[in-house]
């Protein structure tokens, strides 16, 4: 019996050590992988607290967006009653202009009275003759005479040609296009903050998409890692166990040895039947392995 407890010895010494050696190396991967886990667990969870964050930021835009939006509409209620109001001051302007044309047409039938375009017509030629020296001596006074004349009937025909009425049409159409165009530009400062927020919010949206495909690659990366990670942690307990059955083998060995001579022959046989089966390399029950624990 004692050559067999050392046979037994000679596999399950080696045995012990190489396990030793494995268990170490699952150890090794186990906290590699659990360190793998952390890193995963920390990534992931700050893309998520960025894609949070971006969301609200989406959010924010998305209602600045749509409030100029709003408010281009708005102004471009505001920029068509301004066109409304400069197309109805020029069709006014149109038709002053073509009653003047036509009061004038017939008054100038009535009235004999130069018109201020012919009066500056004659008050050119006759400076030009004063110019040519057609005025000398006391004929000098007959032009300064005839000028002043013509220089107040070209006062009375300005006045008269002068309507005030279309001085304020011309007035009104030119406020109304300053109105127009300040009303245009208007709209156009809004159009391009709405659009700028609008891009920025698509921008921020595809940042989540890309943020999101990031976080869910990392928690990919954190369940294969746990996997792993309790794999080897499973196989690390599993070679402690095989260890701790191997060292109680053969501290039960070195008791039996001990007491071998007390023992009865039944026993021994019990023994050597058990160890016979475990050099051929078959696999002990759990009811074996502790009776062979208790010799």
């Amino acid at each position: 019996m004692a050559v067999e407890f050392s046979e037994v010895r000679g596999v399950l010494q080696p045995l012990c050590e190489s396990l030793d050696g494995k268990s170490s190396v699952h150890r090794d991967n186990r906290d590699e992988w659990n360190g793998k886990v952390r890193k995963y667990l920390d990534k992931r969870n700050e893309m998520n607290r960025q894609v949070k964050d971006l969301i609200n930021e989406v959010q924010t835009q998305k209602a600045i967006r749509d409030e100029l939006n709003l408010r281009v509409r708005g102004l471009k209620e505001v920029r068509v009653e301004h066109s409304d109001h400069l197309k109805d001051i020029r069709t006014k302007l149109r038709a002053e202009l073509t009653a003047q044309e036509e009061q004038g047409t017939q008054e100038s039938k009535r009235d004999k009275r130069p018109s201020a375009g012919k009066i500056r017509t004659d008050m050119e030629r006759l400076e030009k003759r004063y110019n040519t020296g057609q005025f000398l001596g006391k004929k000098e006074r007959d032009y300064h005479k005839k000028a002043k004349h013509l220089s107040e009937a070209l006062k009375e025909a300005s006045k008269r040609e002068g309507a005030g009425t279309m001085r304020e049409l011309k007035d009104s159409v030119r406020d109304a296009e300053r109105l127009q165009e300040e009303a245009h530009k208007s709209v156009e400062r809004a159009v391009r903050s709405a659009q700028e927020a609008h891009d920025l919010m698509v921008e921020l949206s595809e940042e989540v998409d890309r943020l999101r495909e990031k976080a869910n690659s990392a928690h990919s990366s954190l369940t294969r890692s746990k996997r792993e990670a309790d794999t080897m942690h499973g196989r690390y307990i599993v070679s402690l166990r095989c260890i701790h059955s191997i060292r109680d083998m053969m501290k039960a060995m070195d008791s039996r040895e001990k007491r071998e001579e007390e023992s009865p022959d039944t026993e021994r046989l019990e023994v050597a039947d058990l160890m016979s089966k475990l050099m051929a390399g078959d696999t002990l029950s759990t009811d074996e392995l502790m009776a062979l624990r208790r010799y």
